[in-house]
């Protein structure tokens, strides 16, 4: 039932949210955040626990203006990705402002490959959509798969109307894709801030340990792709700000473990300066760092 309904109220979104004028859906969005806030159930629980340890010295007023002004980021994405598939290519094109392009335009020139890797951070379906757009570039990223597959359908209908190539997270075999198109020259994009997986890589991340995924680091490895951290954020404007960041170079010694390691820790590094810059739209309303995972000792 819980399941149907996800995929009800999501189908409604797409449907009905799109239609609305733009200022319309945004007081909406900010509405539903702010009523969800106020209510301090779970996920807003977890992403004021979270925000604790991006901002550390904030004390318990300064950590409630920002999970509220994070409900409103996180609404904010939302609503924009409900209102996508019906905006204007002019739209797309003036909804984004990244810096620090030519680390994007120039791997790409060049042939090799580039995976773009992100955290979840502002509107990375946006940042895609003006991708595709602007540069004329399609890529291919990973989705997890959703109950019900209804819903997990939705969501790939949705980002392959945007232009990307979507792959499933299980079940498939998207590593030998991925690796298949960086190896053609192609753009591969991946969030890539949070892995429960066993096979994640174990890294430093606002002073304490947190697991992420190994697959961008090993496909640039295996691919000879540049591997270019992004962050992204708002401001007061309707649009969406950026920064690519310098490559994650391949280490020219160690194992391929180890390789993985000092690559995946660069990655957080980047990501946490990112959200250190805009923990307010940070959207991490899970666990993450390990220890809030496993159970602690009892004393």
């Amino acid at each position: 039932m819980n399941e149907r309904l996800s995929d009800a109220l999501y189908g409604l979104g797409w449907s009905t949210v799109k239609k609305l004028p733009e200022p319309v859906a945004v007081r909406l969005g900010q509405t539903i955040a702010d009523t969800v806030w106020k209510r301090r159930g779970k996920g807003v629980l977890r992403l004021e626990a979270n925000l604790a340890r991006v901002v550390p010295d904030a004390g318990p007023e300064r950590l409630a203006e920002l999970s509220r002004a994070g409900m409103r980021s996180y609404l904010r994405y939302w609503m924009e990705s409900f209102r996508l598939p019906a905006w204007s290519e002019r739209r797309i094109k003036d909804g984004f402002e990244p810096e620090g392009l030519h680390h994007l335009t120039d791997g790409l020139a060049a042939g090799k490959g580039v995976i773009l890797a992100l955290p979840h951070l502002g509107n990375w379906d946006l940042a895609g959509a003006w991708v595709t757009r602007n540069l004329g570039v399609p890529f291919t990223t990973v989705a997890e798969r959703l109950k019900p597959e209804t819903l997990y359908d939705r969501f790939v209908a949705y980002r392959e109307g945007l232009g990307m190539e979507v792959l499933p997270h299980t079940g498939g075999s998207a590593f030998g894709t991925l690796a298949r198109r960086l190896r053609a020259g192609g753009l591969v994009c991946l969030v890539a801030d949070r892995d429960l997986s066993a096979s994640g890589v174990e890294v430093k991340f606002f002073g304490d340990t947190a697991r992420m995924p190994a697959g961008p680091a090993i496909l640039a490895q295996q691919t000879g792709a540049l591997l270019l951290p992004v962050t992204l954020w708002f401001d007061a404007t309707p649009v969406m700000k950026g920064r690519v960041h310098p490559p994650v170079e391949v280490p020219e010694t160690g194992t391929r473990a180890e390789k993985t390691s000092l690559m995946t820790q660069a990655l957080a590094d980047a990501f946490a300066e990112g959200i250190a810059d805009h923990p307010e739209d940070w959207h991490m309303l899970q666990r993450l760092w390990l220890a809030d995972l496993e159970p602690r000792e009892q004393s």
